[in-house]
């Protein structure tokens, strides 16, 4: 069979044949195979030339798609499958990616830890989480986190929640809390119990006492309707303990208000 035509649409060529097939191919396989108008093709050229014309356009959608920035292997498959490239294609495409390290997982694992490590606020659970959304494998994973120290992230995290919550909150709750959001990021409860320690809070007494008032006067509202006397201000004391305040402290203000 015989080329008759080759014509350049947006980003691929338009090949036909005298028997009036036609498919598009990538300028990758005209350079390829040397095609021109007029040259004769057989059968089982034809069948390399439209398999390799897939693998082209395939690879050249991966190529667009990670030069915006650096993908996963799932990622890429994923665009790849969304493009209708077929499987096959698709890991032959992914395996010359990785072969000329346009793809590698482990060096985005670690460049994944160590942004965060600088701009982020996330522990290694949650990074851990993150990563295996984006197809890495755990062993990858485990291996490069293993590498990083989160000592100094989870410090400066903590820090920012203090100033975030502090005077908001009575002693104990501001403690519960901070702990609990370090958690929730990510952090070990040995790495947020620790960095709960080094933090230095400010005894401001007169504040403490400004938020345990105004809580008594709310929960008040709240248990008056229902209860009198004993059964009120033990009520009253086991709502404002859960709510953080010291024990000594809620007596004495108590012994007051009632």
């Amino acid at each position: 069979m015989k080329i008759t035509k080759i014509e350049k649409k947006k980003r691929l060529y338009l090949l036909e044949l005298d028997d009036s097939e036609k498919l598009y191919i990538t300028e990758d396989t005209i350079v390829r195979f040397m095609l021109s108008k007029g040259m004769e093709i057989t059968e089982q050229e034809l069948k390399e030339i439209q398999n390799y014309a897939q693998f082209s356009y395939g690879k050249n959608l991966a190529l667009y798609y990670l030069s915006f920035k650096q993908r996963t292997s799932k990622e890429v498959k994923d665009y790849l499958t969304q493009h209708d490239i077929q499987p096959e294609t698709i890991s032959q495409v992914l395996d010359n990616l990785k072969k000329d390290n346009w793809i590698n997982d482990r060096k985005y694992a670690n460049s994944f830890i160590q942004s965060n490590l600088l701009t982020g606020d996330k522990g290694a659970f949650v990074l851990k989480q993150k990563l295996t959304q984006k197809g890495i494998s755990s062993t990858i994973i485990e291996e490069e986190l293993s590498q990083f120290d989160f000592t100094e992230l989870t410090d400066k995290v903590a820090e920012k929640l203090l100033k975030k919550y502090q005077g908001k909150l009575p002693r104990k709750a501001l403690q519960d809390k901070i702990l609990q959001a370090l958690i929730n990021k990510g952090f070990s409860h040995n790495q947020a119990k620790i960095a709960c320690q080094h933090l230095e809070f400010e005894e401001d007494e007169e504040r403490q006492q400004e938020l345990l008032y105004k809580e008594i006067d709310k929960q008040y509202r709240k248990y008056s309707k229902k209860y009198e006397g004993y059964d009120l201000k033990q009520r009253l004391t086991q709502a404002l303990a859960r709510k953080g305040f010291d024990y000594s402290d809620i007596t004495s203000a108590l012994r007051e208000y009632l």
